[in-house]
């Protein structure tokens, strides 16, 4: 057994901020300022930014070198290309060798003039229409992209198809169906009360569904309703081959704050706040509008619709990094600290953001709460599967002949997901294996699918829930990239906090990178990640692997457990 941090742990970065008026927002804002418009290296600008909110300059550097929007230079021209692994899919991973030799320009470099600098991001949300870049803030997608890029052709980038298949939206009511949003909440507040929010929350089953898969009335109560208490809206959607949170900040950023509203309330906060990723730059507009509006109509402010309720909410950009959508790395990063995970106990909901209670609840996890305040908490969890109640956004990748976002009860067939919603895959290729819920969420072949759309289910076939995306990989990918993707994926994103992870990856890399089997270094290194990582992201790698040795077969001999 590895020994539980105490409780009353020093942590130097929150002590110091502390005494320089927690300027953590105005350090981030000023750090993105500044790196948007040089492509010189973090060392000769990021001191001076930290003096400038008084802060030494390793407070400045940390995160200027650690987050990927703040490390890689920026010419006049910033573009961003995903690798994620939809459009990793889409192409085999050639789309970004085309871009460079159309733009000019290596990954991770600016042009010698500066005019142009090129990125590789994960993700950008675009999985449905692969392979995708933005430049600047303008995205482009599709088997064209480099020649969009180039100006030979117009950039493209379609909407996000939706559709609901259970008869009754719970998240997609807004966007298939224009059902309005703010019903719910201007009620709660005059004539509701939080016990009863909290009490139909319980009764409905209500499940995270950014990936950990916790009950949401218990994480609530486990926060106490502390005099102080913040909640946080996790839009940083990071798993590739989930673009749910994407959709739903764009097309319905209303109900998400009504969700988050409705969460505050039950919770005694005072102050909510929503964090996006980077990558969304259209997310990130239209939920500073819908916040704008909220004020303007009354469900924000010093006293909402003429209650003692006081409800302050707040919008912050990320700044790209996959482990920062992890609760207690995602806090550190809103307090300007690099976005690595921190070791529990002590709690979020006990000391979470500036050592305030605080609830982090994903996107799509609040967008549910104003059906089920509305309909009941029974009504809810009369829906889905025994133990894992209510419905869930499904996103199917480029490769399907129906790509989009599907809305579907919890419990549906994976297979029928796949073969009727999807409609199978594109251009009558053949299906070898698909990721389920994210890059560290597992891989099942095309002859595994029969298996009921749950944690439970998945996780007794070696995958994962997650965000629930679905990156259907064709006979075209060769399995050794696949599994090279994976553990590059895993090396890159890996936030150094602990040596088992931070090494374990890197090792893994240049395993999967060799010509021979890996043989007995796997196992060992495979137990070590498993077993010695700080958070969920070392730990799911093994199983990652695992899975997609099964996935394969006889074609990856030696990763299999």
């Amino acid at each position: 057994m590895f020994p539980t941090a105490p409780a009353d742990r020093f942590d130097a970065f929150r002590a110091l901020a502390d005494r320089r008026g927690r300027p953590g927002d105005r350090l981030m804002a000023s750090l993105a300022g500044t790196r948007a418009g040089t492509a010189d290296a973090p060392g000769g600008w990021a001191p001076a930014v930290a003096a400038g909110v008084g802060l030494p300059a390793a407070a400045g550097l940390g995160p200027a070198t650690y987050y990927a929007d703040l490390a890689a230079p920026h010419g006049a021209r910033h573009v961003r290309v995903c690798t994620a692994t939809a459009c990793f899919a889409a192409r085999a991973g050639r789309h970004l060798t085309e871009v460079e030799h159309e733009l000019g320009v290596t990954t991770g470099t600016a042009s010698p003039d500066g005019g142009t600098s090129l990125q590789a991001v994960r993700c950008l949300g675009f999985c449905y229409a692969g392979p995708a870049a933005l430049d600047g803030d303008i995205p482009c997608t599709g088997p064209t992209l480099a020649g969009q890029l180039s100006g030979r052709e117009p950039s493209r980038a379609p909407g996000i198809p939706a559709a609901d298949d259970t008869g009754d939206p719970v998240l997609l009511g807004g966007v298939v169906a224009g059902d309005p949003s703010w019903q719910v909440w201007p009620r709660t507040v005059t004539a509701g009360t939080a016990d009863e929010v909290q009490r139909q929350v319980a009764a409905s089953g209500l499940r995270g569904r950014g990936g950990a898969g916790f009950q949401v009335a218990a994480k609530w109560e486990a926060a106490g309703r502390a005099p102080g208490t913040v909640v946080v809206a996790n839009g940083d959607e990071g798993d590739p081959g989930s673009f749910a949170d994407r959709l739903l900040m764009e097309a319905d950023p209303e109900r998400v704050l009504e969700g988050l509203a409705l969460a505050c309330f039950a919770c005694g906060a005072d102050r909510g706040v929503i964090l996006v990723r980077s990558e969304y730059p259209r997310a990130l507009a239209r939920m500073r509008e819908a916040v704008e509006q909220g004020y303007a109509d009354g469900h924000f402010g010093p006293s909402v619709h003429g209650t003692d309720i006081t409800l302050d909410v707040a919008v912050v950009e990320g700044a790209e990094s996959y482990v920062a959508g992890e609760e207690t790395a995602l806090i550190a990063s809103l307090e300007g600290d690099r976005g690595c995970a921190r070791p529990r106990p002590p709690y979020p909901t006990r000391r979470g953001l500036w050592d305030a209670p605080t609830v982090v609840n994903n996107v799509e996890t609040l967008a549910s709460l104003p059906w089920i305040i509305a309909r009941g908490g029974a009504a809810y969890a009369r829906r889905g599967a025994r133990g894992e109640t209510g419905t869930k956004v499904v996103c199917l990748s480029e490769r399907f002949a129906r790509p989009g976002a599907y809305e579907v009860e919890l419990g549906t067939s994976l297979l029928r997901i796949v073969t009727e919603l999807g409609g199978g895959l594109k251009d009558g290729a053949e299906l070898t294996a698909v990721q389920v819920g994210g890059p560290l969420g597992g891989f099942l072949g095309a002859d595994a699918l029969d298996v009921p759309l749950t944690s439970a289910d998945l996780a007794a076939r070696g995958a994962a829930l997650g965000h629930a995306g679905l990156v259907a990989f064709d006979q075209y990918v060769p399995p050794e990239e696949v599994l090279r993707h994976v553990w590059q994926f895993a090396a890159d994103e890996s936030c150094g906090a602990c040596s088992p992870c931070r090494v374990g990856s890197r090792r893994g890399l240049e395993l999967a990178s060799a010509e021979a089997p890996p043989g007995p270094d796997w196992g060992q290194l495979g137990r070590v990640l498993a077993e010695a990582s700080l958070c969920a992201f070392g730990r799911r790698i093994p199983p990652a692997v695992h899975s997609l040795a099964r996935a394969y077969g006889d074609r990856l001999a030696g990763w299999a457990p």
